[in-house]
C-alpha cells in the first residue's frame, strides 16, 4: 500500500499485535498516531484527534506501516445515517423548495453512492455540490453553515 500520495484521509488502520516487537524507535508523531489508531477512525479523524496536519500524519503512518506496526482495515466505511439525510433535505428544502429530496438523491448518485451507503468522508463534498443548486447567496451561505454544524455534531 502506497501512503506517499493520494487522498489517505478515508483509510482506516489498526495496530498490529506482535509477539516479537523488538526495538523500534518511534518519534512523537508516530507514537501519537499509533496510540490513536483503533481500527475504526479514518486517518482524517486521527489527524483531527492528534492535531497533526495530513503531511505529518502521512509520514508517521507510512513509517508505521513499513515497520508492520499497523495494517489497513478492509471494507470499513462509515456511512451517513438517515438523521443526517433528513436534516439535509429539510435544510435544502428551505433554500430551494420541494424538489430538495430529488436533488439530494441525484447528488448522492452523482457521487457514485446511494442514501444507504453514502460514506461520511464525502459529506462535505455533497454539501458543496448541493449548494450549487441554491441561487440566492444568503440562502446558500446559511445552508452551508447549518450543514457544517450538523457534520461536526455527527462527528463526520
Amino acid at each position: 500500500m502506497d501512503l506517499s500520495s493520494g487522498d489517505i484521509s478515508a483509510i482506516v488502520f489498526k495496530p498490529v499485535v506482535k509477539d516479537d516487537l523488538g526495538n523500534f524507535s518511534l518519534d512523537g508523531h508516530m507514537l501519537s498516531v499509533l496510540m490513536a489508531l483503533d481500527g475504526e477512525l479514518t486517518l482524517g479523524q486521527v489527524a483531527q484527534k492528534t492535531g497533526l496536519n495530513m503531511a505529518n500524519l502521512r509520514e508517521a503512518a507510512s513509517k508505521l506501516f513499513k515497520l508492520d506496526l499497523i495494517e489497513a482495515v478492509e471494507s470499513v466505511t462509515h456511512k451517513a445515517d438517515r438523521d443526517f439525510f433528513d436534516y439535509l433535505i429539510a435544510e435544502l428544502s428551505l433554500a430551494i423548495g420541494p424538489l430538495a429530496e430529488v436533488i439530494v438523491e441525484d447528488g448522492v448518485e452523482d457521487l457514485g453512492h446511494t442514501l444507504q451507503s453514502f460514506p461520511t468522508h464525502q459529506t462535505a463534498e455533497l454539501i458543496n455540490l448541493l449548494a450549487q443548486e441554491i441561487q440566492r447567496d444568503d440562502k446558500k451561505s446559511e445552508f452551508k453553515q447549518n450543514m457544517v454544524s450538523k457534520i461536526k455534531q455527527k462527528g463526520y
